[in-house]
């Protein structure tokens, strides 16, 4: 099979990039997918090559096997192919090493970095934890705030770290704003985009300098790996990756080769899980238990006209707060659902439940959301997966009879 098309790959559509990228055919030979290239130690046929290796560092150049070879190789090329605007991809063995080697790559001792007071708790927990050891000052912002955003810079912030939807309590910023402010005040923006994915944001293109993803999620989707990627433009891109190889990230060739296939089926998987979950979301706001329903791609929820005007897709995960609700009533409900499993993790092929009370990871941001909502805190998060949105709802209407029953 040749990869090849009348149309730049930029021109083709998302759908159809993913089923090509990353298949170079000087990586697959003769097969459809880039074989498994295990190895450690890359041989050379004599002392003048090798002393040429070193000289060389980029994908497909062979050198020695921290560097990758092509089953690595090719899942970030597919992964940069799917990026509009980004030079290369950088891969991590887990996305929150893929956060860290970001922060590591733009912040020196002495700077500031502010982070979005709604980001995901280990990139919280980096900040006052392994950044402030490093002599980083981390500095947590209302993302829905711009004026104190903006009024937070000082001359020594040189990075911005944001997550849309928010981790928890889904809230969207105005991400092609707060990037803008980023740059016009010398910082660099990252954006953890595991939620969407560049099939459903594609941020460089809105003006972040480096996206994030946690390919734990949707990419592998099967609940089997752990990685994480950043991708940037050439200047960035440099600096992740030479920083990446300096702290000594690889990732397994075997695990490549299942991001890889679980990347074919991205789009179909996210369309699924995102109309799925459009159909729970709708069910659940109906109901007289719950609150609020934190859903952005639900229209009149919290975010949902930024959404609708930045994004192109969504994906299974969102939540909920039920309406004057204890800790222990909340609890029953998640126990006794049978098709959604209780555990981390979200993205994968299966239904998940977790509780939450966002209020503990917050140090600006309101929780709960809504003012009419006071004493209401407690809420589930739920990773809608590929089974028929029919049972999942079901089950959910059978879970809240526990809900109703009095502590006993």
């Amino acid at each position: 099979m040749t990869l090849t098309s009348s149309k730049s790959p930029e021109d083709l559509q998302s759908a159809t990039r993913i089923v090509g990228a990353g298949r170079r055919p000087e990586w697959t030979g003769p097969v459809v997918n880039p074989p498994v290239w295990r190895a450690s130690t890359h041989l050379y046929a004599d002392t003048a090559a090798l002393a040429q290796g070193p000289r060389t560092n980029e994908d497909g150049r062979f050198f020695y096997g921290r560097r990758g070879a092509p089953t690595q190789w090719a899942l970030a090329d597919a992964l940069t192919a799917l990026e509009p605007g980004a030079a290369g991809t950088v891969l991590y063995p887990s996305g929150v090493a893929a956060i860290a080697g970001a922060m590591l790559t733009v912040l020196r001792p002495g700077d500031v970095v502010l982070i979005s007071d709604n980001a995901y708790d280990p990139t919280r927990s980096m900040g006052t934890g392994l950044l402030r050891d490093f002599g980083i000052e981390p500095r947590f912002f209302d993302p829905l705030d711009i004026a104190a955003y903006e009024a937070a810079f000082c001359e020594r912030t040189r990075a911005v770290l944001l997550e849309a939807p928010g981790s928890l309590s889904m809230e969207v910023c105005d991400l092609p704003a707060l990037a803008r402010i980023a740059g016009e005040k010398g910082a660099v923006s990252m954006l953890d985009n595991t939620w969407a994915s560049p099939l459903g944001f594609a941020g460089l293109t809105h003006g972040i300098d480096i996206t994030l993803m946690a390919l734990t999620k949707h990419v592998g989707g099967h609940s089997d790996l752990m990685m994480g990627s950043a991708s940037a433009g050439p200047e960035l891109y440099a600096r992740l990756r030479d920083r990446a190889q300096q702290l000594g990230n690889v990732i397994s060739p075997d695990d490549a080769a299942l991001a890889l296939r679980g990347l074919r089926t991205l789009h179909l998987r996210l369309a699924h899980e995102a109309q799925s979950a459009l159909a729970v979301a709708q069910w659940l706001s109906a109901r007289p238990e719950i609150a609020q329903v934190l859903c952005p791609m639900l229209p009149g929820a919290p975010g949902h006209d930024l959404w609708k005007r930045d994004f192109t897709g969504g994906c299974g995960l969102f939540s909920f707060v039920f309406k004057g609700s204890d800790a222990a009533a909340r609890n029953r409900f998640i126990d006794a659902l049978t098709l959604f499993g209780i555990g981390y993790s979200w993205g994968g092929f299966e239904s998940l439940a977790i509780p939450i009370n966002p209020s503990i990871h917050r140090s600006t941001m309101k929780w709960p959301p809504a003012p009419s909502h006071e004493g209401s805190q407690h809420g589930v998060r739920l990773s809608i997966g590929l089974e028929d949105p029919g049972d999942l709802i079901a089950d959910l209407e059978q879970a809240l009879a526990a809900w109703h029953q009095p502590a006993g």
